[in-house]
């Protein structure tokens, strides 16, 4: 297994909008072992394959507390289930150091494949479908700061540019 690099914003590749998954073998298995492990690693409860110059819709997610309810969730849709809506607040790997309040629907129901290739759906709530919603955004090329205003969005992306600056 291997830790990948994460891109950070405002790197333009996380505007990609990710391609499907076809081929269910195992360079992909192998892909989601080090998808978790630097999910784990960083640490976050969620990473698209986009995140990591990557760009198939593949998302690896565990919003348990013990870090052992992995969740594979390949060429992901989901449907809204009921009209109440979440504020939840919400960081992100590609945006470190950051929390904003995000306001997205509370219920869904996900259509995904595993692995293997295999289809699957379930329901979730709270901070699952936040979560599931979250990283399907990574996929189509957006951020949870597109949410925020311009003013907020333009603060982080100035602060994350100057670290980035200091660091290179």
């Amino acid at each position: 297994m291997a830790l990948l690099p994460i891109l950070e914003f405002p790197d333009k590749r996380l505007r990609t909008v990710a391609e499907p998954v076809t081929e269910f073998n195992d360079e992909l298995r192998q892909l989601i072992k080090d998808m978790f492990e630097t999910m784990y690693d960083a640490p976050g409860i969620g990473l698209a394959a986009t995140q990591i110059n990557v760009h198939q819709r593949i998302i690896t997610i565990d919003t348990s507390e013990d870090k052992n309810e992995p969740l594979v969730v390949i060429n992901p849709q989901f449907e809204v289930l009921a009209d109440e809506t979440e504020k939840m607040q919400e960081g992100c790997l590609s945006v470190p150091g950051f929390y904003e309040d995000v306001v997205r629907p509370n219920k869904i129901r996900l259509t995904a494949q595993d692995e293997q290739g295999e289809e699957y759906s379930l329901e979730a709530d709270d901070l699952l479908a936040v979560c599931i919603q979250h990283e399907i955004d990574h996929l189509d090329g957006k951020l949870f700061v597109d949410y925020l205003s311009p003013l907020k969005r333009n603060r982080i992306r100035s602060k994350l540019e100057k670290l980035h600056r200091q660091h290179a």
